[in-house]
């Protein structure tokens, strides 16, 4: 069964989304990668958004490192990690949000988010070449990171006195992605604690009644409810950190952790699928409430694919049934929906109803990566699996 799903994941990955961006992409004149791409991969927006360079990196090298040594991926890589490490950067080691074709700094975010994909496209990057000053240069924007989400005045976004301290579901899920690649390459002992930490942070963050993860928590006890910020649950989100945690498992062995994580996922999946129309919400207010985000019911990619990984990783995991049932479901809605068979890649947004809303393949928020991390991810976890069980 699953052998089935692996097959039908490589032909897509190969045939499919890997083409479309070594096509269209890449920006071969000036460097960097183009994301905002049409239907049929002309660039409608030259401009370079650095989160997405740092994710095109990293899918890059990790297809060289993991899936096919060819040098058409290490090349594309190597053009967008060049742009990115020549422009990125403003004199205080701060990442802007976006770039002009030709690398002039043209807006920053004061969000951490965009160093943390320049942080993982590096690492993958030094993995692939064995370049030990960019691994170094990884390492020391980690801990940056680290700091700037601790303390977000160092980027310039101050501290208000009516905004109270916050666990913000994105930044345990960022700190969690970092640690996971930097201890599969290095012995410090300091990324388990910051595992651990983020393990205990996914906590926090539990509605046990519902089985879903809060977006945002706050950190004194206080009940933010009041606020549609307190009421926000990204079922996206959500199946994401499941995954990772139950990547964290493998770091730090945890059963407590490993129930809450298959809890997440079964409680997200759940609450957050479309009874009427199928696929999952994007944004959603546990008391039913209107969201500030007018694109709440839309029905986004990367969710499908977050879940799609999730549930491969989940049925190999436990092998339970329950697991193949919601893959079979959530594999069937993507494909028939996002994958768009005249042009290769995936629609990324859809109304409602499930028609595309957009007829983009890309734009500042939608790159190479979580469709094409998704579709690898899942082949190597069967694949992987497929070895390991008794004859």
């Amino acid at each position: 069964m699953l052998s089935t799903y692996a097959a039908r994941y490589r032909r897509q990955l190969d045939e499919s989304v890997i083409p479309f961006w070594l096509t269209h992409g890449l920006d071969r004149a000036h460097g960097g990668s183009f994301t905002c791409l049409d239907r049929d991969g002309s660039v409608y927006d030259t401009k370079k958004y650095i989160w997405l360079q740092g994710r095109a990196i990293w899918m890059f090298a990790r297809l060289y490192n993991e899936y096919e040594a060819r040098q058409e991926y290490l090349d594309a890589a190597t053009l967008v990690c060049e742009y990115v490490r020549r422009y990125a950067r403003d004199e205080r080691g701060r990442y802007y949000f976006s770039l002009t074709q030709q690398g002039q700094p043209f807006f920053f975010q004061r969000k951490p988010y965009a160093a943390v994909f320049v942080m993982l496209g590096l690492l993958e990057y030094a993995r692939a070449t064995g370049d030990a000053a960019i691994k170094t240069e990884a390492i020391e924007l980690f801990w940056a990171i680290e700091r700037w989400i601790a303390d977000p005045s160092l980027l310039d976004r101050p501290v208000l006195a009516g905004n109270p301290p916050v666990s913000n579901l994105a930044n345990v899920m960022v700190l969690a992605s970092m640690a996971i690649e930097l201890a599969r390459f290095d012995d410090d002992p300091r990324y388990l604690d910051v595992i651990r930490r983020a393990m205990e942070g996914v906590v926090k963050h539990y509605d046990a009644g519902r089985r879903i993860l809060i977006e945002n928590v706050a950190l004194d006890g206080r009940d933010m409810q009041q606020w549609p910020e307190g009421r926000l649950f990204n079922p996206g989100h959500a199946i994401e950190v499941a995954w990772f945690l139950l990547h964290m498992l493998d770091f730090v062995p945890s059963a407590f952790h490993e129930q809450l994580a298959l809890d997440t996922l079964e409680g997200s999946l759940e609450y957050g699928w479309d009874a009427e129309y199928g696929g999952l919400y994007y944004f959603m207010d546990i008391a039913g409430r209107p969201t500030l985000q007018l694109e709440a019911n839309m029905k986004l990619w990367w969710p499908h694919t977050e879940a799609i990984y999730a549930l491969v990783l989940a049925a190999m995991r436990t092998g339970e049934q329950r697991w193949l049932n919601w893959l079979e479901r959530v594999d069937a809605y993507s494909f028939e929906h996002f994958a768009d068979p005249d042009h290769g890649e995936w629609f990324g947004y859809l109304d409602r109803s499930g028609r595309p809303a957009l007829m983009s393949k890309g734009g500042n928020y939608k790159g190479f990566f979580h469709l094409p991390r998704a579709l690898l991810f899942s082949i190597q976890a069967i694949e992987r699996g497929a070895k390991i069980a008794p004859a």
